[in-house]
């Protein structure tokens, strides 16, 4: 960039993850899911919270993910 400073462009990919521990563990899942296919990852924005129930108790937790990553640069 000419005569200013070099901004970050990020990417932002859709996860959905599930876990039987909870919320907080299906993030984890959909961050450990991102980043085994891109680099650079930077945040996580939960969309969506969701549950099964099974036999009149939570069985598993569900999360969309909304996951941004910085792009290589080309330059």
């Amino acid at each position: 960039m000419k005569g200013g400073t070099a901004m970050a462009v990020l990417k932002v990919i859709e996860v959905l993850a599930e876990s039987s521990e909870g919320w907080e563990d299906a993030a984890r899942q959909a961050v450990a899911e991102a980043v085994s296919s891109v680099r650079n990852v930077r945040s996580i924005y939960i969309e969506n919270f969701e549950a099964t129930v099974e036999d009149d108790s939570i069985s598993n937790f569900r999360v969309n993910a909304k996951i941004s990553f910085v792009l290589d640069s080309l330059t």
